[in-house]
């Protein structure tokens, strides 16, 4: 058989598993760590790994994290970890909206209505957004930025110049910012933040725009405070940093969740919120009845 024809061992789709002892007290532990998460859920596999060393003394080194890995695409595969429990790449889906018939389109209307919103942030003197350097924990972010109507950015990695371009055209037309970073403690961490700051300011003061940028984790506070593990930076990185590293994902997703949450109700002027809360609550409740009133007269 050819090389272009041969097949592979590795297991595709669903796939049964019976997987030995030592997996399976693996796998007990994970599910511990999920149901003690389970109103962050998905979380990453690296988040999971993290709570392992933390409270399972799960070795922690890259070996360890990769046998973590694969085990857990195997779990998932053949049904004994959930599919929307773990965050990682997914894909990217577009599609035209249709429905039904009449009745489902207003349906969906009526659910619009009772879902109506405003921008939690109008009024005040900044907007404030949430950065995030690890794209999977963006979901947990948007979970508690969206009360405030805060937006979460993820670009991943080193950020690219069209990406600082576009997220400074962005900014500027909110006129003032207030960045709030979650990152790595790490040279790849803190040289990120350092460009991100200083690359988006710099196009933002030939756009008319402002922003300042704020570490908000991962700090040596929270090194201490959560006891998060730690490790020397690597060596072949020889850019400057003081220091064992951290990742962010060492957090706990709830105490991450918090920091958040208290970080954006510092910055908001709780007044000008609650006005703005008020105002939402009546314009639901009158939009809800005139569609509500729509429809019937229209079925």
């Amino acid at each position: 058989m050819s090389k272009a024809t041969k097949r592979t061992t590795r297991p595709r789709g669903f796939a049964p598993w019976k997987p030995d002892a030592d997996t399976i007290a693996l796998l007990d532990d994970v599910r511990d760590v999920l149901a003690t998460f389970r109103a962050f859920l998905p979380v990453t596999v690296r988040q999971v790994f993290y709570r392992l060393v933390a409270t399972k003394g799960y070795a922690k080194d890259e070996k360890s994290y990769g046998r973590l890995a694969d085990k857990l695409v195997r779990a998932r595969r053949a049904g004994l970890i959930g599919w929307d429990d773990i965050r990682d790449d997914g894909f990217t889906r577009r599609e035209s909206t249709s429905w039904d018939d009449p009745a489902d389109w207003g349906q969906a209307v009526l659910r619009s209505a009772s879902g109506y919103r405003l921008d939690r942030q109008r009024g005040q003197d900044r907007k404030l957004v949430l950065w995030c350097e690890a794209a999977g924990m963006v979901p947990q972010l948007e979970r508690v930025g969206r009360e405030y109507s805060v937006p979460v950015y993820s670009s991943g990695g080193f950020d690219s110049v069209t990406a600082k371009h576009d997220v400074a055209e962005e900014f500027s037309r909110l006129g003032s910012s207030l960045v709030l970073h979650i990152g790595d403690l790490d040279p790849s961490g803190v040289h990120m933040f350092g460009s991100l700051d200083e690359d988006v300011r710099a196009f933002l003061e030939a756009l008319g725009g402002s922003a300042t940028f704020t570490r908000l984790a991962v700090t040596l506070d929270h090194v201490e405070e959560f006891d998060l593990p730690t490790a020397p930076p690597k060596k072949t990185d020889r850019r400057s940093f003081a220091g064992d590293t951290v990742q962010a994902e060492a957090i706990p997703p709830d105490e991450l969740a918090r920091i958040v949450r208290s970080a954006i109700l510092e910055r908001l002027d709780r007044d000008v919120l609650a006005a703005v809360l008020e105002v939402e609550r009546e314009e639901r409740s009158r939009l809800v009845k005139q569609v509500s009133g729509l429809l019937e007269a229209i079925s």
